[in-house]
């Protein structure tokens, strides 16, 4: 195993501008910066420094009847627009979502559900090159969702085209980026409370349509993803187990023809500001052929041990690591060991 360490220093400005207008809601602002320092023995590091800045407008208002209105955009280092959101929630008849490519809409937003004391299991800077079953949340979508009846949920959420493309007002997307065109989303959410308060759970599944005048592929039919799990906090612990997958329909010899991936994850709020996790992740990629009669399979697995301790405005939080076959690549040259050290700052 090689050692890959990663020391971040992050420093949240919330609220640093807020404007108002009359009858249209407000304006927040809120900055951040990242400062990090990477070493990896298994390559060559180069310079290890590392800053990133970023701004998120967040504007709220209401319009007749009740129905409340939010808009999110958030800018990555030098002003690059990265997401944008705008959500219509309704007192009785649910809430509308505009997304640009937030990676929350459809399946997206069940993505890696597991509990964790920071980041996702894959999340803490190791590489693990894990994929994931994100639906339409990537490209441009719109969702609804219904209102809570009986702690059951049910979003609906549609992209024209799931390409993972995104366009400006007035601006369609243009020529296809890949093979995907139309893609659909459904995902139930049931939220017990009474006896079973603590229990959630979820399934989800997403269809997109493959271009039929696209013939440098053989294909079996749709490009299918789908997510399955629950969570259940009991006192000061949560536990969490998850399956999900990706088909591509691929007939193609070499080519990947689906993932299948599991999680499972448990943490424990010790007090009020400290909380540790532990969590694995494995994700099974199984390429079209064989090889001496044996299907291609490759198997990368992730787990990560974490901790966080808040201080009023300011967190640490530590994540010890580890990867095996990272990418989907056998062997030891794609194992690794990993820690991650980050203080953030919020003020």
């Amino acid at each position: 195993m090689n050692k890959f360490t990663k020391i971040g220093a992050s420093a949240l400005c919330g609220s640093l501008a807020a404007v108002s207008f009359a009858n249209a809601g407000a304006i927040d602002v809120a900055g951040g910066a990242n400062a990090t320092w990477t070493s990896n023995s298994n390559q060559v590091t180069g310079n290890p420094i590392g800053l990133n800045t970023g701004l998120t407008f967040t504007g709220s208002g209401e319009l007749d009847g009740g129905t409340t209105f939010t808009l999110t955009i958030t800018q990555t280092d030098a002003v690059g627009l990265s997401a944008a959101g705008i959500v219509l929630d309704t007192p009785s008849w649910g809430s509308w979502e505009i997304s640009r490519a937030q990676g929350g809409g459809g399946i997206g937003s069940h993505d890696d559900k597991m509990p964790t004391a920071w980041e996702e299991t894959w999340g803490t800077g190791l590489g693990t090159g894990i994929d994931l079953a994100k639906g339409v949340g990537s490209s441009s979508n719109i969702q609804y969702t219904t209102p809570s009846i009986g702690g059951v949920t049910v979003s609906l959420a549609h992209s024209p085209r799931n390409d993972g493309s995104g366009a400006g007002d007035k601006s369609p997307s243009g020529a296809a980026t890949s093979h995907k065109m139309k893609g659909s989303d459904v995902v139930i959410n049931y939220a017990a409370s009474g006896s079973l308060s603590g229990l959630n759970m979820w399934a989800g599944y997403s269809v997109t349509d493959l271009d039929s005048g696209d013939t440098s592929q053989k294909r079996s039919g749709d490009h299918e993803e789908g997510t399955l799990g629950l969570t259940y906090a009991i006192g000061p612990v949560t536990l969490g187990l998850q399956k999900s997958g990706e088909f591509s329909a691929s007939q193609t010899g070499g080519a990947t023809e689906y993932y299948d991936n599991q999680a499972w994850g448990v943490s424990f709020n010790i007090s009020d500001n400290l909380a540790v996790s532990y969590g694995e992740f494995d994700s099974e990629r199984q390429l079209v052929g064989s090889d001496n009669g044996i299907n291609k399979t490759v198997m990368t697995s992730a787990e990560s041990m974490q901790l966080s301790y808040t201080m009023g405005g300011a967190s640490v939080q530590l994540a010890e690591s580890s990867v095996d076959n990272a990418s989907y690549s056998p062997g030891t040259a794609s194992d690794y060991d990993g820690t991650t050290i980050r203080l953030s700052l919020a003020f």
